[in-house]
């Protein structure tokens, strides 16, 4: 018998799991009240149900991450007295070992940054490890990690008391109601359609619907990578006198959780290799299901998740359960407006902590709807970051066996996905790798990270926190763009030609800079969101009157292009083509750039001719290139986009025409060295939508007083009225050579904690580690108390004494790139 349901609601959300109901419940915590949340089967009838409830913060490595898992910690331990149901939240403690000196390294230079954000996340000895967890085998840890405050709850209660909540805020639950449509007219959503054709019209769509989400989006061009894959805990019989108050025990080394279960104790694996399920879509029907469990699987990894607690093999096993949790390439959700379909929204991909991070990415998506912004750092999660291709059945396969275990197991700041590479590969793979090139995964793309001196070199003998093997290498091709000259292949960055009788209407609506600029010119531009939060930083340059050219990192191509396309106005004629594949990007930098190029151009490569930020087109042996006059790498300079048919011949040629000269082939640890040495800003990496331009220390490019303003612009005129900041973007130097930076580690000014790392590096040609971050200062941080304050870095627990900068402590005055 069909269900009556409303003809119309505010925002209707698919789903009834963790997620759709903390959705549901902060929506209407903000006061959108006319929520309808429908649900196919039972209200956690999907995942939910057998979710471990860990409320536990592992190692969080970002702020919007620790704020995410403290709005949820703090909201599922008072909500009980909220809503009268019971949740289940115990606060019994989580406890993380280490069986090796780089985890401990590891976790000894996150748990400062975790702190920083009222995670009090603190160093014990094993002694100590063993009294809180006297059951666990201690005998090979080196040390461990302690949060007294962490702990777990129940997930069936907490969801039913999240529902509660959310029903007397207005919302309105329907079970046994399966959405088969979502209604959309002229690519805007306006409702669902269920199984029994009943519609209801609404303002905004929201997919909740955890593994079943990828299949609803697909049919309706929705790019939503995820996928469903074995998850098994074990649970033993009764142990005597186990103590129901035992805290969470994770061990990488064992890929394993521990917790008390009903008397019992329940191991949760987290194998490597595991097992995708499903990869043609979930049953519509799957309802509180399970799955037979693979005994001859997982086997070999129980017995590794036994040895940490060897006696509890004394007793019999009450349950081996395994059910399914969707996953994503990246092992980040995914959440916010899908580019496809305005006012469609989504929240899933959990990764197996859909309990864990439910409220946070609920309240986060709440705000976003409501007030059109989101209110912390989204640019890792952001639906719009993955293209199509990481959505393929193949991908899928190939890239879920890996994703429990890298989840769960040791991490390094440079280790790439094993399992589903060669997504994207630039024409000139081929060529690198005869010449050594070492490649690492991002966003799909194959990049060189570095060169090794032979093919056979090009791999990393161990990963570590400290100087790899590739170490000296790296060095090398840092000296040669400081000395002489590199070829950088940088195809990976995106592309959009922008095209129209309105282009420069677009391009200057979007852009804080002037880019109404004659052609030929290249403008340095951030693009900000109405509060002056960063949207993008890139490149637009003018080809013609009616033609633009937009260059951005391959991290924010997804987001530059919807950002475009949904401020093209309604009675605008613009096209916008995404050129990146048709074209190679061969950067070739260093004092002896000019000196290379002139030899394979006949193009006037002078300072009068072809001057800094500009663009033309030259010849380049039998190549008709668009070379731009720009550097990230604080060097003269060029970017050559290049056809990819007549690129590898370039590269050759290139190639050929500098070996007396010292030219070689530098990688993306490189190029970030370099630019960190000129503390160049990355959208994505150094700054987010909750950072500004004129505490980045980029008002340079915004200009307040252009004609017709920018999107965000009486936000940045409200921030630049008042003055010299209280917080901004500082680049750091560390005065002792040995210690490396990477990201996260904690900045004091006179013995005080004012802010941390954004990103680091190496700085070979200043002498140390270099990194840039934000500073907050009770007062104006004026350049007089940047240089006269002492200030220090924590790395792993030290405090180092550093330099701080608000310009460039490599060449300041800019005098090489424009030589």
């Amino acid at each position: 018998m069909s269900k009556a349901l409303p003809s119309h609601a505010q925002t209707v959300i698919i789903g009834g799991g963790s997620i759709g109901t903390n959705t549901a419940y902060h929506l209407t915590k903000l006061g959108h009240t006319d929520v309808v949340i429908l649900e196919q089967g039972q209200l956690t009838s999907g995942t939910t149900w057998h979710a471990a409830g860990l409320i536990v913060a592992g190692l969080l490595k970002t702020q919007a991450e620790c704020e995410i898992y403290t709005h949820g910690r703090d909201l599922y331990a008072n909500l009980e007295a909220e809503t009268g149901l019971p949740t289940g939240f115990r606060d019994v403690g989580y406890l993380q070992i280490a069986t090796n000196d780089e985890r401990m390294h590891e976790m000894r230079r996150v748990a400062p940054f975790m702190r920083r954000f009222g995670i009090n996340c603190h160093e014990i000895g094993v002694t100590e490890a063993k009294d809180l967890f006297p059951i666990a085998d201690m005998s090979n840890v080196k040390g461990a990690f302690y949060i007294p405050e962490d702990g777990r709850a129940n997930p069936v209660d907490l969801t039913m008391s999240l529902a509660k909540g959310a029903r007397m805020g207005g919302a309105r639950f329907f079970e046994g109601v399966r959405v088969t449509e979502i209604l959309t007219t002229n690519g805007t959503a306006t409702g669902v359609q269920t199984q029994d054709g009943q519609t209801i019209t609404a303002e905004n769509v929201v997919i909740c619907g955890g593994m079943w989400s990828r299949q609803l989006g697909e049919k309706h061009g929705v790019n939503l990578p995820l996928q469903a894959a074995e998850h098994y805990y074990l649970i033993t019989e009764a142990i005597p006198d186990l103590p129901r108050d035992l805290p969470v025990l994770e061990d990488p080394s064992t890929y394993t959780y521990y917790r008390e279960e009903v008397g019992g104790m329940m191991l949760g694996l987290f194998e490597p290799g595991a097992a995708a399920w499903k990869l043609d879509g979930i049953p519509d029907d799957f309802e509180f299901g399970e799955i037979e469990p693979d005994w001859d699987r997982v086997g070999p990894d129980l017995e590794k998740a036994y040895s940490r607690v060897p006696d509890t093999m004394n007793y019999g096993v009450k349950k081996l359960f395994c059910g399914p949790e969707s996953f994503t390439p990246d092992l980040a959700p995914l959440v916010g407006p899908t580019p496809e379909i305005r006012n469609l929204w989504v929240a899933c991909g959990m990764n197996s902590l859909g309990i864990l991070n439910g409220a946070g990415t609920g309240m986060v998506l709440a705000h976003w709807i409501v007030d059109g912004l989101a209110p912390l750092d989204v640019t890792g999660i952001n639906v719009n970051r993955f293209t199509k291709s990481e959505a393929t059945p193949a991908f899928r396969r190939d890239r879920t066996p890996e994703l429990l275990g890298k989840l769960f197991g040791q991490h390094f700041h440079n280790e790439s996905p094993k399992t589903a590479r060669d997504v994207k590969r630039s024409i000139l793979h081929d060529r690198l790798a005869a010449t050594g090139a070492y490649f690492s995964e991002g966003h799909g793309w194959e990049a060189p990270d570095w060169f090794a001196p032979s093919p056979a070199q090009a791999k990393i003998d161990e990963y570590s926190w400290f100087r790899q093997n590739w170490w000296d290498w790296h060095a090398e091709e840092h000296r040669a763009a400081r000395e002489d000259v590199v070829l950088m292949d940088m195809s990976s960055m995106s592309c959009f030609l922008v095209q129209g009788r309105d282009a420069v209407k677009l391009m200057s609506r979007l852009s804080c800079n002037e880019v109404d600029v004659a052609s030929g010119r290249v403008v340095y531009t951030a693009w900000v969101n109405e509060a002056g939060g960063f949207e993008a930083d890139l490149t637009v340059a003018r080809l013609a009157d009616d033609k633009f050219m937009v260059v951005v990192g391959e991290n924010s191509h997804g987001h530059t292009e919807m950002r475009m396309r949904r401020h093209i106005g309604a009675d605008e004629f613009i096209t916008i083509t995404d050129v990146t594949a048709g074209r190679a990007q061969i950067n070739v930098h260093g004092p002896k750039a000019r000196e290379l190029l002139t030899r394979v151009t006949g193009a006037d490569l002078s300072n009068e001719a072809f001057p800094f930020m500009s663009a033309q087109y030259i010849d380049v042996g039998y190549a008709h290139v668009l070379a731009y006059r720009v550097t990230f790498i604080g060097e003269l300079g060029w970017e050559l986009h290049v056809p990819s048919t007549q690129a590898v011949q370039t590269y050759d040629l290139l190639m050929q025409a500098g070996l007396d000269l010292g030219v070689r082939n530098a990688g993306m640890q490189t190029l970030n060295s370099l630019r960190l040495e000129k503390a160049y800003r990355d959208f994505g990496i150094d700054v987010d939508n909750t950072d500004n331009p004129i505490a980045a220390g980029l008002g340079f490019a915004v200009k307040l007083d252009k004609p017709g303003g920018f999107i965000g612009r009486d936000a940045l005129a409200a921030i630049k009225a008042q003055g010299t900041p209280k917080t901004r973007m500082l680049q750091f130097l560390l005065k002792d050579p040995e210690p490396l930076l990477y990201g996260n580690e904690l900045i004091f000014l006179n013995g005080v904690e004012v802010g941390y790392i954004q990103v680091g590096g190496y700085g070979h040609s200043l002498g140390g580690a270099v990194g840039i971050g934000f500073a907050e200062h009770d007062a104006p941080l004026t350049a007089e108390i940047v240089n006269a304050g002492h200030w220090e870095i924590d790395v792993a627990g030290v405090r180092y004494e550093a330099t701080a900068s608000l310009k460039p402590l490599y060449d300041p005055t800019m005098e090489k790139v424009r030589k």
